[in-house]
């Protein structure tokens, strides 16, 4: 043990403590991109060096080492999104998401007056939530927006005849990621006739993934929920308010972290 002290210093403790902070957090932006891609063909490139290396293959060795050099560069185009998603999480909450709380609580009921008013005007609408598992792959599908939630872009998306109305909105955290998404639809047999397009999708959606979605049916004005690929009808605002705080209360602690 004293030989372990004497290596290990408080200094060596925090470093690794913050070096592993960085790489988790590095981690949690990167999830559900194509990025995650793209940081295996770079282990493959080092992989293949190190075997070039060792093998005395000279042409190989070389030609990597000669990419090396714009590596740097590379990495800063690769990865210009999520650098910036990084600094835009620290930026809104540098120091351990201070007024995090608020914001969620702010967000809760901006959803909750939009899907009253959608409902009320039986306005058809589906909103995604993404949670742990990135929904990448869905939002490339649909029209980038990467504007911040409210009440006003909500109904304005979903409001007939106009461009983005039709398919889901996908919300991140604090922002609307796209809007015009298209979902996969469940193929639950038992799933009654009635529902329509937008409630398989909410199904599909959250059962291959963690995501909650918001689904309002034009039909009837029914606010609905859709979690874990099941789906909880008849809700009031009081009723919605309370089962988004519930769905959503780990991924609101996760949020806090990464705007830490």
């Amino acid at each position: 043990m004293n030989e372990i002290s004497e290596l290990l210093n408080w200094r060596d403790l925090v470093d690794v403590a913050i070096v592993a902070v960085l790489f988790y957090n590095l981690m949690l932006l990167i999830r559900g991109t194509r990025s995650v891609q793209m940081l295996v063909g770079l282990v493959f490139v080092a992989g293949t060096y190190y075997l070039a290396r060792w093998a005395g293959l000279v042409a190989v060795e070389t030609l990597i080492e000669k990419f090396l050099i714009i590596l740097p560069f590379a990495l800063v185009v690769l990865f210009a999104p999520e650098i910036r998603r990084a600094l835009a999480n620290f930026g809104r909450g540098p120091f351990l998401g201070i007024g995090a709380g608020r914001r969620v609580e702010a967000l809760h009921q901006e959803v909750v007056r939009a899907a009253s008013t959608l409902a009320t005007r039986r306005t058809g609408a589906l909103v995604v939530f993404e949670r742990h598992e990135g929904l990448r792959n869905y939002i490339e599908n649909g029209v980038t927006l990467d504007a911040l939630f409210s009440f006003d872009l909500l109904v304005s998306i979903f409001t007939p005849d106009t461009p983005l109305h039709d398919g889901a909105v996908i919300v991140q955290g604090e922002r609307i990621a796209a809007a015009s998404c298209f979902l996969p639809l469940t193929a639950n047999p038992a799933l009654s006739k009635e529902h329509g397009s937008r409630h398989r999708a909410a199904l599909g959606i959250t059962e291959e993934t963690d995501s909650v979605a918001l689904v309002i049916s034009e039909e009837t004005g029914e606010i609905s929920l859709a979690v874990g690929g099941e789906l909880r009808r008849g809700l009031d605002a009081a009723g919605l308010a309370a089962e988004l705080r519930k769905a959503l209360r780990a991924e609101q602690r996760g949020r806090r972290k990464e705007d830490a």
